[in-house]
């Protein structure tokens, strides 16, 4: 009879919903546990929520819910209340077997495609491992790898032991699925391939001890973000835009999707700055100016600096070697030098070290 009885308790608790939720505790999981017997009806309530108030609500709810059951003895309704996981205790689960020898993982992101933020990426990566950090750059943009032709590779990577081994140039081990697909197939993939795809990117390849890892992420803010986010312990992203507004819009909408998944906005680069004519030395603000850093200030994240337009860059990219490696000694090694310093620093104000925690 009791388990019939306990049954009914279960019916109940389907009708008690979360406070602004139209979702009930049951399908939430948060009972934990019912006994019925002559004397007592038990319900046992693990809630995760930071609104204790909540809580006390759902306690009121089920003893209602049950008290209209005829014949059920008088409730005992016991909740325990746990705080929801900090983004670093995520973290700690998040990266057990994929990655777990890099210490920091940086997206670089956009809001819209054609802002040159795989440009960034390239020259970010190389001009960190100047600095002397060990690094790793990830090409997740799945439907437009770039990272092939930015490096000049057009060899496949070695496999062994069912395990990837990335291409090292300019001290930065490279990863892209260009490497594996041919150059003219198109990607028609949907999401659950998408996220597979950029999962074996990340644990089926031999990354070793990194002290960072960029990843370049497709632009948008689709199922690769959102993969990256909950598969790895991201210590922050960089936002990617160029000063005009309708660049700006978007790029204000990659910064509020990483905030909804607790991943730290690390500051925004304004790229295509201003092109400088090589014949009179005038300035000429193409895109507009100064759009990334009020944007910046608007949202409460950092300017990262700013990168300008010009034909060295795109075409350091099209030969295959990064503008920071073709002209080492030249201004726009030293605007990326500043900005890999910058992400640098931010990252250091964000979560400890992975490698602390164990």
């Amino acid at each position: 009879m009791s388990k019939e009885r306990e049954m009914e308790v279960w019916s109940a608790l389907r009708g008690v919903k979360f406070p602004g939720m139209s979702r009930d505790i049951v399908s939430f999981g948060f009972v934990d546990r019912v006994m019925v017997n002559d004397e007592t009806t038990r319900v046992d309530l693990v809630l995760t929520t930071a609104r204790p108030e909540a809580a006390a609500a759902v306690k009121e709810d089920v003893e209602r819910a049950l008290a209209v059951v005829a014949g059920l003895p008088p409730a005992e309704v016991l909740v325990k209340v746990m705080a929801p996981p900090s983004p670093a205790q995520q973290a700690v689960s998040q990266d057990a077997n994929l990655i777990p020898e890099v210490r920091h993982v940086v997206a670089v992101a956009s809001g819209k495609g054609g802002v040159g933020k795989s440009t960034v990426a390239a020259n970010l990566a190389v001009s960190m491992a100047k600095l002397g950090f060990s690094v790793g750059l990830l090409d997740a943009d799945i439907y437009g790898p770039s990272m092939p032709m930015m490096f000049g590779i057009t060899e496949r990577p070695v496999v062994e032991n069912n395990r990837m081994h990335p291409f090292d140039r300019h001290g930065v081990r490279v990863m892209s699925l260009g490497f594996i697909l041919e150059t003219d197939t198109p990607v028609i993939w949907r999401g659950p391939m998408v996220m597979k795809a950029i999962e074996q990117m990340l644990g089926d390849v031999e990354w070793g001890a990194l002290d960072y890892m960029v990843v370049d992420l497709p632009p948008g803010t689709g199922d690769a973000q959102l993969t990256i986010s909950q598969k790895v312990p991201l210590s922050g992203a960089v936002i990617v835009t160029t000063p005009q507004d309708i660049a700006l819009i978007d790029a204000r909408k990659g910064l509020a999707m990483f905030t909804k998944v607790n991943v730290p906005v690390l500051g925004i680069i304004e790229n295509m700055s201003t092109f400088v004519c090589p014949h009179c030395g005038e300035a000429t603000d193409i895109f507009k100016r100064g759009g990334g850093e009020k944007t910046a200030e608007l949202l409460g994240s950092p300017f990262l600096g700013r990168v300008p337009l010009d034909p060295a860059i795109m075409e350091g990219g099209d030969a295959g070697l990064p503008v920071v490696v073709s002209q080492s000694e030249g201004p726009h090694a030293a605007s990326f030098k500043s900005l890999a310093e910058r992400v640098v620093s931010e990252t250091a104000k964000q979560q400890p070290p992975k490698l602390s925690i164990f």
